[in-house]
């Protein structure tokens, strides 16, 4: 009778020892050679996206006027999009740049190589 009692205790303990374990975060991981990535938190964490040049992309809803920090390893410039009402704005990302906080971020509608014609904003 001991012994059946003796295994789903010693059960029960380890699955509370692995249950009471602290959670961790991975790292953010750089950007691929070539795209730029926004993440949706200060400090390149949270909900992340990367654009490839070239051509322009709309980011993802998660990004959308939510982008808080960004990376790029790109070796040309990109330019961030803000469709306003009546005409488009646009913000400089250099070749490997980076900002940990990002202002304009809750402006970013889109990312382009080229400036679309729009703004400077």
């Amino acid at each position: 009778m001991f012994r059946r009692l003796a295994l789903p205790a010693a059960l029960l303990a380890a699955v509370a020892v692995l249950g009471a374990a602290p959670a961790t975060t991975a790292a953010p991981t750089a950007p691929a050679a070539g795209s730029v990535c926004f993440w949706t938190g200060a400090g390149q964490h949270g909900t992340s996206w990367c654009y490839t040049p070239p051509g322009y992309t709309d980011v993802p809803e998660s990004l959308h006027d939510k982008a808080a920090s960004f990376r790029s390893d790109t070796g040309t410039a990109v330019y961030a999009i803000d469709w306003g009402r009546d005409t488009c704005y646009y913000r400089l990302i250099r070749a490997h740049d980076l900002a940990d906080n990002w202002p304009w971020g809750a402006r970013l509608d889109g990312v382009s190589d080229t400036t679309m014609g729009c703004e400077v904003g």
